[in-house]
């Protein structure tokens, strides 16, 4: 930024004084003077102090308007004014009753100019009184504000008169505003339509594009604004501030530019539009500005204009998208790291499967759905390991809920079953019992299902089940579900319940697969049948080892949508 632009508020007021001052000189040299109150050219008449003065303002008799002989009559050149008046105006003169209260005036003398294009011309209402010819004038006070100027010989200023009339093609209104003043008993109005067509056309434009105008004359002082620019900056049309009051309002982080636009401008350039945001009520308003110097023909720039542009409502819409895009933004970071932790406890809990299993003529293999495309663990788990007693441990469980919170809780209950289940001795029924105890005597667990079982060296299949869904087994092309007369309650639901087991003895060639819930329930089925649907699709996996078994299921529910997490594990036996 060069040094030369001012940098705050005060400074940037100086200099424009300096300017305008400056430029003020330099018109002055070839400024035309007029001289206020000095002695009268020579040639002029002179006015004699004792003359009546004429109605229409002049000296009287021998002025040169009026006819100074016996006919004169001292209305003439009002009258004859009267056409030369770009408003509709008109001479009225009072009608008073017997009280001397005036209750009309008659229209006496107008011009043809109409005030709006279904309203008649004063000329055409002469001689007639003036609540016949506006009737609407009646209910707006129009003859009280009239009366008021012949009784105290003060003029009316910009009375405002919303006017209604009644006519042949329907109603009619206008806002109109009447200047008035006595004249000799009589009083000269004049009134006209307080928005022209195109005024109205601008006023919407520039409510509706947020939008106003305003014009400094650098020479005078003058300064005018469109209501929209006041309705901009919320301040009283008759007292548009000076540039000097507009620096005040600007923000100080903005001043640096705000002097860049004005600078320009006063110096007779014109500057590039500029966002500058101001301080309005409390409010801050962001506004485009775009600037255009009034060159004369001595080459200095006696006014400026400046259009400005409301964007307050467009950078708060930009600043709301960019917010919600930043918390998007920190939720997909934390979901990423969540999928991360996730995947990583995932194979921490979920491990491939031991080598160990082989060795025992077990094939083994295990796939996880999560119900939520994004997530990569959830609470589903499975444990299948050998134990030093030559038994393997074949578990699936499902604690309740997704997420990271879930995890916590399978991680709790898988771990806590693979210590359980180093305790020598003990049967699945047991295991399932002590589990229960352990999710019962927390009050931060929540339920869960599962089973667990042992498969002995005579591959003799005993398990447990807490309230999960049977394990299905594929034999000879045949597929069944495992009878689960000894089904016992959730884990954490029943503290003291003593689980049962039940055996099912394994052939070679036979496919055991345990799933959770998530891979039959579907909202409007009931369970059985989505577990026979199941069924059949194993059937179809008659000849496969586990991995090709499960593949081939996962193929067969693709297009379904899980509602849950799902957790399926296939053993074969050799």
């Amino acid at each position: 930024m060069s040094p030369l632009v001012p940098q705050d508020p005060e400074t940037l007021k100086q200099h424009l004084a300096r300017e305008v001052g400056a430029l003020r000189d330099a018109a002055r040299h070839g400024a035309g003077v007029r001289l206020d109150g000095g002695p009268a050219p020579a040639g002029s008449p002179a006015r004699d102090e004792g003359a009546e003065p004429c109605p229409c303002g002049s000296a009287g008799p021998g002025h040169g308007c009026c006819d100074a002989g016996e006919g004169h009559d001292p209305w003439a050149c009002v009258c004859a004014a009267l056409p030369a008046i770009p408003l509709s105006a008109a001479l009225f003169t009072p009608v008073r009753d017997e009280d001397g209260v005036t209750v009309d005036f008659t229209v006496e003398a107008g011009n043809h100019v109409r005030a709006a294009e279904w309203l008649e011309a004063p000329d055409r209402q002469i001689g007639r009184r003036l609540l016949e010819v506006q009737p609407g004038a009646a209910v707006g006070g129009l003859v009280g504000a009239l009366d008021s100027v012949l009784d105290t010989g003060r003029a009316l200023k910009a009375y405002a008169l919303d006017y209604t009339e009644q006519r042949s093609d329907g109603l009619h209104r206008t806002k109109l505003l009447y200047d008035a003043s006595s004249c000799g008993g009589k009083v000269l109005a004049t009134w006209r339509a307080a928005h022209s067509r195109g005024e109205l056309l601008s006023l919407d434009a520039q409510y509706i594009a947020s939008m106003g105008w305003g014009t400094w004359d650098l020479l005078s002082g003058e300064v005018v604004w469109s209501e929209g620019m006041s309705s901009i900056f919320r301040t009283d049309p008759a007292r548009p501030p000076a540039l000097a009051e507009l620096c005040d309002t600007v923000l100080l982080e903005d001043v640096p530019r705000f002097a860049k636009f004005l600078v320009a401008l006063v110096d007779g350039e014109e500057p590039s539009g500029t966002e500058i945001r101001f301080s309005v009520l409390g409010e801050v308003r962001t506004l485009h500005l775009v600037g255009h110097p009034v060159i004369a023909t001595d080459g200095l720039p006696w006014s400026v204009h400046v259009i400005a542009r409301d964007l307050t409502s467009q950078v708060r819409s930009r600043q709301r998208l960019a917010a919600t895009r930043r918390q998007s933004d920190r939720l997909r970071e934390e979901a990423a790291a969540e999928r991360r932790v996730a995947s990583a406890l995932r194979e921490a809990l979920l491990p491939t499967l031991s080598a160990e299993l082989a060795e025992a003529g077990l094939s083994v293999a295990a796939a996880y759905v999560p119900a939520e495309a994004d997530a990569a663990v959830g609470g589903d788990w499975y444990k299948c390991r050998p134990l030093p007693d030559g038994r393997i441990l074949l578990a699936i469980g499902d604690a309740c809920g997704h997420g990271l919170g879930a995890v916590a809780r399978m991680a709790q209950q898988r771990h806590a079953l693979a210590g359980l289940a180093h305790a020598p001795g003990t049967h699945a029924g047991q295991l399932t019992t002590w589990l229960n105890e352990l999710l019962c005597a927390d009050p931060a667990a929540e339920t869960a299902t599962g089973i667990i079982g042992h498969i002995d060296p005579e591959r003799r299949f005993r398990w447990a089940c807490a309230g999960h869904p049977a394990p299905l087994l594929l034999r000879d092309g045949a597929a069944s579900v495992l009878g689960t007369e000894h089904r016992g309650p959730l884990f954490g639901l029943l503290p003291g319940h003593a689980y049962e087991t039940a055996t099912t003895d394994l052939r070679p060639g036979d496919l055991l697969l345990l799933y959770t819930d998530g891979m039959v329930e579907r909202r409007d089925e009931d369970i059985a049948d989505s577990v026979d649907t199941l069924r059949k699709v194993l059937a179809r996996c008659d000849g496969l080892g586990p991995q090709d078994a499960l593949d081939r299921i996962l193929d067969a529910y693709a297009s379904d949508e899980h509602e849950d997490d799902t957790c399926l594990v296939a053993l074969g036996v050799g």
